[in-house]
């Protein structure tokens, strides 16, 4: 009879390993994997350069526009050309006669404009287009013909005056204006117009003892557009 023995102990442990642990070896990417990583980096590096380079031209160029607006809306009062004339008031008895309003330069404004022959013309500087805008107030009648008041124009010293704008008005009071009611009448005009550098104009009435000399009344204006 033969007796069998049982360990009670478990499975025999595994062999031992002889020597130092080895490490695994890491198999570097097929050569066709790198290029299309290299490609795919490289498109989005462009794709995020572009966009960041459109970014900033837009905000560049909206600024730049936001700037030439706020300019042109509101350009700095000193460097526009025009004039806002005063009539002058003669210091005596106005003598019946035509002739042209004189202006008080030291209440009138002028920039890049000039005054030429005793305060009567002014002369243009800078070539371009003008509002000219003219009000005469005439405070005296005359029983024969409409009150006239024309601006004129003289292309230079020596060229000759021409009529570039005209109005008229009437008064149906008596001459001298010494109704119960004064009688007063304005001739206005307005009208954009090309002048070149040298060109004068001036404001002719066909009678200077008949305007209203009031700075409110009688005045005279030139815009650059």
């Amino acid at each position: 009879m033969i007796d069998t023995y049982h360990s009670s102990s478990g499975p025999p442990p595994p062999p031992r390993q002889r020597g130092p642990p080895q490490t695994p070896v890491l198999k570097p990417p097929p050569r066709g994997m790198n290029i299309f990583i290299g490609v795919t980096l490289l498109h989005v590096l462009v794709t995020v350069g572009g966009f960041a380079l459109v970014y900033h031209t837009e905000m560049r160029q909206l600024s730049e526009g936001k700037a030439a607006f706020g300019a042109s809306e509101n350009p700095p009062s000193s460097s526009r050309t025009l004039a806002r004339m005063l009539v002058d008031k003669p210091s005596g008895s106005v003598l019946k006669r035509p002739g042209y309003l004189r202006w008080d330069l030291k209440h009138s404004v002028r920039r890049n404009i000039n005054y030429y022959h005793q305060s009567s013309w002014l002369t243009i500087l800078q070539p371009g287009d003008y509002l000219v805008v003219s009000r005469v107030t005439f405070s005296k009648g005359d029983p024969h013909r409409p009150l006239a008041s024309m601006v004129k124009l003289k292309r230079s010293e020596t060229a000759e005056e021409t009529v570039a704008m005209e109005a008229y008005c009437s008064l149906s009071g008596t001459e001298d204006g010494s109704g119960s009611i004064p009688q007063m009448c304005t001739a206005s005009q307005e009208e954009v117009m090309s002048l070149e550098m040298g060109n004068r104009l001036g404001v002719w009435v066909q009678d200077l003892s008949m305007v209203d000399y009031t700075a409110t009344a009688t005045s005279f204006g030139m815009y650059k557009l």
